[in-house]
């Protein structure tokens, strides 16, 4: 495919949107949910003020209030974005009109790879595929793989995965293929890649992660949507959890699709035209995103400095202020992700998000955002500094029992006091507080299962409206135990990034399946040890400071065994029989899902994830001769790490025989290498078959 560069898309030349301004109806929301939010805070904090100041208050009383109103600001808030969506779902139809019946412009679906399961990736695009086509609109869409995978056995299972595709599907359905020697900034660098290469020829690029579902529907309304809205620059989709069967997986799906829908809508109505982008499942005008969408490198090194790792809020922050819309159709049907089997997983993934969000700490300032691109960036710092300030909030908590049961009051102290300087609290008032804040908290999954039980539709296949509020009163307690779990998992990523400590990007671990016991034990067992400790020193203390810690106790106690249980396969199936933690699309699978289900079982049989890279290279001349056809044009050689490896393999190559003397010697790094290099690729080819003793052994 011809390259064409986004360059003429120049500053001058680029129709630049006048910047749009918030209706009024956006300007009340944001009234109803930071006022509201600000009102809710001033009652939290003013109650626990009245709480403590019962004699004269102490300094570490102050502390323990402000370290209060902080974490109850953040839950306040979203209360009230969460009512203000449960109020709009109750408003909103929940359909839209007949599709459109022609597309003027071209979309390029891009789904980015990075050592996928290739049989998993491939189905979904190819179920893609025929969901577009069956719209009648499929000619306005071109497919790309981009990858970004540095396994060689992935590389090539993706290459073999490819040519199968063409061939079955023919050159009409028009896929491409395109793998980058080098993952230079990773998921964004590649669609930058992408952007400067070939987006030229499209208008708009729909972006999928390499688990995303998306119906031909859902596209096609979304690139209808980008052609009825030419300010757009940005229009995300809100994906829903599917295709999950361990324990974890399940309570994540059931609670997407409960309380998402709340959550979401209520951020698309107060957020209006200052949204946000989520990185996938989204539509991106293309000279929008390429004229301003490039991303900066931090200074210094990394966790702070170097690529933003969380790069999507930075591209829909830029976006914005360039005057281009960004915003989201919450309602919009159709569009899927999955999720991490289990929380080891979960915590893996969000190790590097979290260093993401953290980064944004330094781009949070940056002259001409806009106030509500601000906020998102503020909300994302806040969802992983939120873990260390409840550590803390318990930790002075404690320290204040200690120090009421433990410590003399002073009743004679140097300057003239009435009274002893002694920590007292007010138990009732403190009951109620905690009643409210749990209220607050808990309210948005309230509001999802309102609703799931009022739409007739939804609660008959979630099973009916008793195994709903089971499900629902499963998935708060599940989600209690698992809170300080996933607390303490946050607060140590934060420390260890504020101690200066990178992540990596590791591929995601999407199938289902439990983790070997010895590695949760490893992870786990500092968190038992903490929850023991904290449950003998409380009980110590006080009863009642046992009793006010034992939902945060029991978590830690039982990390071990909750963490083995939720990447377990037989306990969400086992659920799933019961009816328990059912969703909609759990009881009647979208067609999509199906169609990409029935693929993959398929794409297994042809064993694309089973061969080894060398032998398929070697064995395969039609193979051979494709794989260096879509190498790149040689670059020039230089000196270092890539040299050194490459003469490491040219001389393993020399040495060997045959091709398993080949497979034996050469490692992953040496292997990339050799795919790499036209002239090693011959090298390989002039090996003999096999060992006479592998050939007696057969």
């Amino acid at each position: 495919m011809p390259t064409q560069s986004l360059r003429r898309w120049s500053s001058s030349e680029e129709r630049r949107p006048v910047l749009q301004h918030p209706k009024l109806g956006t300007w009340l929301a944001r009234l109803f949910v930071f006022g509201g939010g600000l009102l809710l805070t001033a009652y939290g904090t003013w109650e626990m003020y009245q709480v403590v100041s019962v004699s004269r208050t102490t300094a570490l009383q102050w502390v323990l209030v402000g370290l209060f109103t902080v974490n109850f600001s953040w839950i306040a808030v979203a209360f009230t974005s969460a009512l203000l969506g449960f109020l709009a779902l109750l408003r909103r139809p929940g359909h839209r009109g007949p599709l459109p019946s022609t597309l003027q412009h071209k979309t390029a679906i891009v789904m980015p790879v990075y050592n996928e399961q290739t049989d998993r990736t491939f189905a979904a695009l190819e179920a893609i595929y025929e969901s577009v086509q069956a719209t009648g609109l499929g000619g306005s869409f071109d497919y790309f793989i981009l990858s970004d995978t540095t396994h060689p056995d992935a590389w090539v299972a993706e290459e073999r995965a490819f040519l199968a595709l063409r061939e079955r599907l023919g050159p009409g359905a028009r896929f491409y293929y395109r793998h980058r020697q080098k993952n230079h900034h990773r998921k964004a660098g590649n669609i930058a890649d992408f952007v400067s290469r070939w987006g030229g020829h499209y208008e708009h690029m729909l972006v999928l992660d390499a688990d995303s579902l998306m119906t031909g529907e859902c596209i096609v309304r979304l690139a209808a949507a980008m052609e009825a809205d030419p300010d757009a620059g940005i229009i995300q989709s809100l994906p829903l959890i599917i295709n999950r069967n361990t324990l974890f997986a399940r309570l994540q799906q059931y609670a997407a699709r409960v309380t998402g829908p709340v959550i979401a809508m209520g951020l698309a109505v107060w957020m209006g035209r200052d949204g946000n982008y989520w990185g996938h499942n989204a539509i991106i005008r293309t000279k929008a995103f390429a004229a301003h969408g490039g991303l900066p490198d931090l200074k210094g090194k990394p966790p702070f400095g170097g690529h933003i790792l969380s790069h999507d809020f930075v591209e829909a922050a830029l976006l914005r202020r360039a005057g281009w819309s960004v915003y989201m159709l919450a309602d919009l049907q159709g569009s899927y992700e999955e999720s991490p089997p289990s929380l080891i997983d979960l915590s893996a993934r969000d190790r590097r998000w979290c260093q993401g969000n953290l980064q944004h700490m330094r781009v949070i300032g940056a002259k001409g955002l806009k106030l509500p691109t601000r906020q998102h960036f503020a909300t994302g710092i806040m969802s992983y500094l939120a873990s260390p300030f409840w550590l803390f909030q318990l930790i002075v908590g404690i320290a204040l029992v200690l120090q009421t049961t433990y410590i003399r009051p002073e009743y004679f102290a140097r300057d003239f006091r009435l009274y002893p300087i002694w920590p007292r609290f007010d138990p009732e008032r403190a009951l109620t507080l905690f009643a409210v804040t749990m209220g607050i908290l808990l309210a948005p999954k309230l509001f999802g299962l309102i609703l799931m039980l009022i739409r007739g539709s939804d609660r008959r296949a979630s099973g009916g409206g008793i195994r709903l509020i089971i499900s629902s009163t499963l998935e708060i307690i599940l989600s209690a135990l698992l809170a300080p779990i996933l607390m303490l998992i946050q607060s140590g990523s934060v420390f260890q990034i504020l101690l200066g400590r990178d992540t990596g990007w590791q591929p995601q671990r999407r199938d289902d399946g439990s983790i070997p016991f010895k590695d949760i034990v490893r992870r786990h067992r500092a968190h038992t040890v903490l929850g023991a400790l904290a449950g003998l020193s409380a009980f110590m203390i006080a009863t009642s400071l046992f009793l006010w810690m034992s939902p945060t106790i029991i978590g830690l106690l039982l990390a071990i065994p909750l963490s083995w249980l939720s990447g377990q396969l037989g306990a969400g199936l086992a659920l799933k029989r019961l009816g328990l933690l059912m969703t909609p699309e759990e009881h009647q699978p979208p067609a999509i899902a199906t169609r990409a289900n029935e693929l993959q079982a398929r794409n297994v049989s042809f064993g694309f994830d089973d061969a080894d890279s060398l032998k398929a290279i070697y064995e395969d001349p039609a193979l051979r001769e494709r794989h260096i056809e879509m190498l790149p044009s040689a670059l020039p050689r230089k000196r270092g790490i890539i040299e050194t490896e490459r003469a490491l393999a040219e001389a393993k190559l020399v040495d060997a025989e045959t091709i398993d003397d080949a497979v034996s010697w050469l490692h992953n790094k040496e292997r990339m290498v050799v795919l790499h290099d036209r002239a090693l690729i011959d090298m390989l080819v002039q090996l003999k078959p096999k060992s006479a003793e592998a050939q007696a052994a057969e």
